[in-house]
């Protein structure tokens, strides 16, 4: 497979992927309802700031895989499976205990990523910087909203 191909299909995927998955499991009446922390944000910003990270982890991908990097492409394909999963799991079935534990998963992987891509790939190892910051502050989220509404 060319390079250029495989870039546009880790973008495909990856952009694509995430934008379907979040458009399928909109946050909705449920979410609208629950109590929640003081810090958080909008509902507005989460599209553009996923579309964003989601482009940056896709070319990450794309140059692991580039380099036929093997550790970090079992971390970058874990970190995806997770990513992919949170919102079904936590809007879908509205599980927030469930969530907190594949998000905790997620930031761990996260970290495996830049770990493992830091020395044969550093421009891949930055480009996860942002998407761990976001996705601790996420974890910080998920673990409020699961504190501030406690299951019947």
């Amino acid at each position: 497979m060319s390079r250029s191909v495989g870039f546009l299909l880790f973008l495909v995927l990856t952009v694509g992927g995430g934008l379907a998955i979040g458009y399928i499991t909109l946050p909705g009446e449920w979410y609208a309802g629950l109590v929640k922390p003081s810090f958080n944000p909008p509902n507005w910003i989460f599209p553009p700031v996923w579309t964003i990270l989601y482009v940056l982890i896709a070319v990450a991908g794309w140059r692991v895989w580039d380099r036929d990097l093997t550790s970090a492409q079992q971390f970058w394909w874990a970190q995806l499976v997770l990513n992919f999963l949170w919102s079904p799991v936590f809007f879908g079935f509205q599980q927030m205990g469930v969530g907190l534990l594949v998000i905790v998963l997620l930031l761990i992987s996260i970290i495996g990523f830049i770990r493992v891509a830091w020395e044969p790939e550093r421009p891949a190892a930055l480009m996860f910087i942002p998407y761990l910051v976001w996705v601790a502050f996420a974890t910080l989220l998920n673990v409020s909203l699961y504190l501030l509404n406690p299951v019947s």
